[in-house]
């Protein structure tokens, strides 16, 4: 498996191409935006675009989509039926599905957004705004924030230290080094 990280300029979301060598076959997680260079690394290397992962209902993390589809013909994953209508496969609550070749584990993480899902492919969290390095997401209220980050807790920073969480927006980190360092959690 390998994991290309696309920066998306105009809302500055991070898009993550994974690409699957054996089965030829490749997967996005939040297409902000589809750039060239993303259609050359599936096209080039003649990879199969099966499936599309939307972390949340976000602009900025969705808006790629419409390119997607007049491409391809991908299953998009996500917890909001109006990601893409009848097109979406919704998620709903914690469990696994096999999307280009891969075990994805996916869990509902709610409090930045009431879709908000995340997504555990190996030893890689794609957080989405869920979490990001040094802060929890962002949310409208106050119990939102607690509801956000009793979930955080629960589901993410139970998994092993050495996990590494791509974020919906800025650098990966660590749960060791979010743990350690996040002023959310202390």
């Amino acid at each position: 498996m390998k994991i290309y990280f696309h920066l998306n300029i105009e809302g500055f979301s991070n898009a993550y191409l994974i690409l699957n060598s054996a089965e030829k076959s490749a997967l996005i997680i939040d297409p902000g935006k589809i750039t060239t260079k993303m259609i050359e690394q599936i096209e080039q290397n003649k990879y199969k675009l099966d499936a599309v992962l939307i972390t949340h209902n976000h602009a900025s993390h969705t808006r790629g989509l419409s390119t997607l589809t007049k491409i391809y013909a991908p299953r998009i994953y996500a917890a909001d039926y109006e990601v893409a209508k009848n097109d979406t496969v919704v998620l709903k609550g914690d469990g696994m599905i096999k999307a280009a070749g891969l075990n994805v584990s996916y869990m509902s993480v709610p409090g930045h957004t009431a879709d908000s899902m995340v997504y555990k492919i190996g030893l890689c969290l794609f957080t989405g705004d869920v979490l990001l390095a040094g802060q929890a997401g962002n949310t409208n209220s106050s119990y939102a924030k607690k509801t956000l980050i009793t979930n955080i807790h629960a589901k993410i920073l139970s998994q092993h230290e050495n996990t590494v969480i791509m974020p919906g927006h800025g650098p990966p980190t660590t749960i060791g080094a979010e743990k350690q360092f996040n002023l959310d959690f202390s």
